[in-house]
């Protein structure tokens, strides 16, 4: 052996070294974080045994205690069982030894359960020394990024096939050593040297000493202070929150996470594996289910509840095919959306994107069909490029899917086309089944018309069960509630006002017209003595006195002009107006607006047409949400509130929803409660009641209709027809002036 072999050896050595430093250095930090979340969890689950009554003790027991004399006694909570111990216990009258095992067993499971299901919330509001450590250790971990967790990862391996070797290597490291060593332990060091030899140039080859040496540097780096810490969680909270959930342990139901899938289609996505050699974002557990989902079945709709980073799994879908040489992509989306998609997927992953838009687009799209990369298009848009052939696109991503429900419309056909003449399609949307199963058969079909002609009435009358079945090859759905566990509260109230003479006067006479649009913004005819105005700049005023961001929806133009000049002539010293942001608004313009008001230091309100801003925009800059009137659907405002209410929110969020007594307000809310259990059924749980057929089938023109008529009956006035010179729609009307 001569110094050839030593230096091999020695080089392997320094490999070793380093692969050890990066994963010790990771397990540091992650100690760090759960040494600083432990005492805020321990308090958390204090709480909440103190918050649990002892007769929840009777549930575990099946009824079994008598802890009438325990009451008594003073200990009337699970935490003050606990607290007692059996001694103190044993000291009340009437409880023998049996009922103190039995007692303190119960608590004690009770107490189990809540620790596995408490979820630590971080108050931006109020920072206090536990909160501020543990923010402060996450963001060596976050700012670290997901090259640190690659370079973890490569260390783990070379060091299990690195080590050995190095090892049975260890007499080549000197010549009289490798003289005294065996004949077997001789060829055994020969044989070393030449797989460390070949492991360690594979590792200088693809970059590894440098990608460990940066981790180490990047895992031994703190926050500049505390405050940057700080700022730094409420920019990017999501990533603090997804590393805490996979560091604590607590995460989401596996089922839930996993779409309540059946076993075999689940089995097969977990199997299938996910490169992240392009991306640049790390993905929540539930994340990384759903790539590998549209991976796996190839064609399908992913249509997790807003606010879970749709938008991230299909990047992680792109980066994935692009690692397997996939080169063309196509995403088509909304126009206000198109910056959004473009900043995303040039922030979280390292495709090149190009958008397909304007005059220019046929001159971008060519160049796309040459260079490659992410083209980023308009469903309009789509239309005016031919179809692909073959195998060119490696993946159509479609984005408010919904949108192309309607078979009969030119963007669908375009969409349908496409679909048709690509290998994998991913469909996006948080809506896919709003008033009719025959719109979510429609979307089905253009994935795969097998599954769609399996989905006939029967499904869709026999119940959630039935449907959720026969859909599942293509259909993907996840709820906030059941994945992201860290969400600040969502507290929604309906505030309902007392027409002043002058708003219904107006209400009347719309009314007595049939014209139904003129009856849903009656309230807001007369500004001077609009009750609904009022109540808002009331809401509007509380939120800046509280230092909080506020933004307005209305379906109507009109509205959101009246209630601008309203907040411009009472706003509080120091609250910013933005908007009003409208479907006449281009794309790129709504982004802007959106930024603006993020950015904007203090209070500050945001108006916006709800079917312009509801869908595709990030606004966790609000805390406070006002909705003008209620919407003809339900998933409209769902759309709207979770705009805000969303992953990355780091405050709880109000919704106010402003209604008129005795009116259309108060039928339409009727109305919609019936449509949002049948969304429930099919679309958002898994296993609910059978909906009823008659919800199924009526229409927003039947509805606005039904109302009409009902509201002439009730104010005694002559029917008339309702009128055609408006729109019955939120949709149709983004434009027409309202």
């Amino acid at each position: 052996m001569g110094r050839g072999e030593r230096d091999v050896v020695a080089r392997g050595a320094r490999l070793s070294e380093a692969a050890r430093a990066v994963v010790g250095d990771h397990a540091r930090a992650v100690e760090a974080v759960r040494a600083a979340l432990k005492p805020i969890h321990d308090a958390a689950v204090q709480r909440e045994l103190e918050a649990i009554p002892v007769a929840r003790l009777q549930d575990v027991t099946e009824g079994r205690l008598r802890l009438g004399s325990v009451e008594k006694s003073g200990l009337r909570t699970v935490g003050d069982v606990l607290a007692a111990g059996p001694y103190r216990l044993r000291q009340i009258a009437g409880v023998g030894q049996r009922t103190v095992d039995q007692m303190l067993a119960a608590a004690r499971r009770l107490s189990e359960a809540v620790h596995e299901t408490v979820a630590v919330h971080i108050d931006v509001d109020r920072w206090e020394p536990r909160t501020t450590a543990l923010v402060v250790a996450l963001h060596v971990l976050v700012e670290a990024g997901p090259d640190a967790r690659r370079a973890v990862d490569r260390a783990t391996e070379v060091s299990e096939r690195l080590d050995p070797l190095l090892a049975d290597a260890r007499p080549a490291a000197g010549r009289v050593r490798m003289l005294l060593a065996g004949q077997e332990k001789r060829a055994r060091a020969v044989r070393a040297v030449a797989a460390i030899r070949s492991l360690v140039g594979e590792a200088e080859r693809a970059d590894l000493p440098e990608l460990l040496a940066q981790a180490s540097v990047d895992l031994l780096r703190g926050p500049s202070s505390d405050l940057a810490a700080q700022v730094d969680f409420e920019l990017r909270s999501a990533e603090y929150y997804s590393l805490l959930a996979e560091i604590s342990g607590r995460l989401s139901d596996e089922a839930a996470a996993e779409g309540f899938l059946p076993d075999e289609i689940v089995e097969r996505v977990r199997n299938q594996p996910l490169d992240d050699a392009h991306r640049r974002v790390s993905l929540r557990g539930y994340q990384a289910f759903g790539a590998r989902f549209a991976l796996a079945q190839r064609k399908v709709i992913l249509g997790d509840e807003m606010g879970l980073g749709k938008t991230i799994q299909a990047i992680a879908v792109l980066a994935h095919l692009a690692a397997e040489g996939k080169s063309h992509f196509m995403v088509v989306c909304p126009a206000s959306v198109l910056v959004n998609w473009t900043r995303e997927v040039e922030a979280r992953c390292a495709l090149r994107v190009m958008v397909l838009h304007g005059p220019d687009r046929h001159d971008a799209f060519a160049d796309w069909k040459g260079r490659g990369g992410v083209a980023v298009t308009t469903f309009d848009a789509l239309r005016g490029f031919p179809a692909p052939g073959g195998d060119e696109v490696g993946l159509l991503v479609v984005d408010e899917a919904h949108s192309v429900k309607n078979p009969k419309a030119k963007r669908s056909q375009a969409v349908a086309l496409w679909a048709e003449h690509c290998g994998r399609t991913l469909f996006m949307t948080g809506t896919p089944m709003e008033n009719r199963v025959v719109e979510f058969r429609n979307l089905v079909r253009m994935l795969d018309g097998g599954v769609a002609d399996a989905l006939g009435e029967r499904d869709a009358l026999a119940g959630s069960v039935a449907f959720r079945k026969a859909v599942a090859p293509v259909y993907l759905r996840r709820n906030q509630e059941d994945v992201l566990t860290e969400l600040p509260s969502l507290q929604r109230t309906d505030e309902w006002e007392e027409l002043s003479a002058s708003d219904e006067e107006a209400y009347r006479e719309a009314v007595r017209l049939g014209n139904f649009m003129a009856m849903r913004r009656a309230a807001y005819r007369r500004p001077e003595k609009s009750a609904k105005l009022e109540r808002l700049r009331e809401i509007v005023q509380e939120a800046a006195e509280n230092g909080q961001k506020t933004v307005v929806f209305s379906c109507f133009k009109d509205v959101l002009g009246v209630v601008q000049e309203a907040l411009a002539a009472t706003a509080t010293d120091g609250v910013t107006l933005f908007g009003p942001l409208t479907g006449g608004v281009p794309a790129g313009r709504r982004q802007q607006i959106v930024d603006d008001f993020a950015d904007a230091p203090g209070p500050a309100v945001l108006l916006a047409q709800i079917q312009a801003a509801g869908i595709g925009l990030n606004m966790q800059a609000a805390s406070v949400v006002v909705i003008c009137e209620p919407q003809i659907k339900p998933t409209i405002e769902h759309q709207a509130v979770a705009r805000a209410h969303r992953m990355g929110q780091v405050r709880p969020v109000r919704v106010y929803r402003l209604l008129a007594t005795g009116g259309v307000d108060e039928r339409l809310v009727r109305m919609l409660e019936a449509k949002t259990r049948l969304f429930d059924a099919y679309a958002r749980r898994s296993a609910v009641a059978e909906a009823t057929p008659d919800a199924v089938d009526v229409s927003d023109t039947e509805l606005a209709r039904r109302i009409v008529e009902e509201e002439q009956a009730r104010l005694g006035m002559a029917r008339e027809s309702l009128t055609a010179r408006e729109p019955l729609t939120a949709g149709e009307s983004l434009t027409a002036g309202e």
